[in-house]
């Protein structure tokens, strides 16, 4: 891990920490900085990905001004960015084979859904998905969700460019970020984590990061669980 120079070390700001709990013991103070030490590492290994992801090289020129049908009517993927030269796509798993859409993707967006109004103020957010719209805005007046911008993928390209769908393999959760350079609309980031890049035993952690009920769960005894996982209903019976 590379070290700057102009940073304290980690064990020296845990251990500047006055922070103290009724009850707790010397043993449980002892682990609680180091802990803390490690936290604080994290919180700079997260700036550093971030400023690295930043300093990415221009992406690949997105091959076609893909076609969707939004709830206000149909639009360009240029269209979609609103006034803002970043998008934010997130391909929701709720395709036409599905009955009812992916509770994880669900829990996921009911969660942007309330933080949406502060997220449009920096950069355009899109949620897409191949079922007919009408499956759509159904299930978003069901859910209650208010902010959230959906858009039906219609039977375009979208899909399969960037969310590596298939007619067979179904759909899949994805995100993507898109920057505009005037007329030239490029590709900047997308989730790259699966399956074959999951460590042993775990969930493939991908955009499941994004979830604000796993940052709450990691925080308990009990963890994130190894048989757990959100419910699209919890209604009794």
């Amino acid at each position: 891990m590379t070290h700057d120079p102009a940073l304290k070390p980690a064990t020296q700001l845990a251990n500047a920490s006055r922070r103290r709990f009724p009850g707790e013991g010397d043993d449980y103070r002892r682990a609680r900085t180091a802990l803390l030490a490690e936290e604080i590492e994290l919180r700079r290994h997260i700036e550093r990905v971030a400023a690295q992801r930043r300093t990415l090289p221009p992406g690949g020129v997105v091959p076609q001004d893909y076609r969707f049908e939004g709830e206000r009517g149909p639009v360009s993927l240029s269209g979609l960015f609103e006034g803002h030269d970043t998008l934010v796509t997130y391909n929701w798993m709720f395709g036409p084979k599905r009955e009812r859409p992916c509770p994880m993707c669900t829990s996921l967006l009911s969660a942007l859904d309330g933080e949406m109004p502060d997220i449009l103020q920096r950069v355009a957010f899109a949620v897409i998905a191949s079922s007919p719209l009408s499956r759509l805005t159904a299930f978003k007046a069901e859910r209650g969700w208010r902010h959230l911008k959906l858009y039906a993928s219609a039977g375009n390209l979208f899909n399969r460019d960037y969310a590596g769908e298939t007619p067979d393999s179904g759909d899949n959760a994805a995100f993507n970020v898109f920057r505009r350079d005037g007329d030239i609309v490029r590709h900047f980031w997308a989730d790259e984590m699966g399956m074959e890049t999951a460590d042993p035993g775990q969930d493939p952690r991908g955009p499941v990061d994004a979830m604000p009920i796993w940052n709450i769960l990691d925080k308990t005894p009990g963890g994130r669980g190894k048989d757990w996982y959100p419910k699209l209903s919890y209604e009794e019976g």
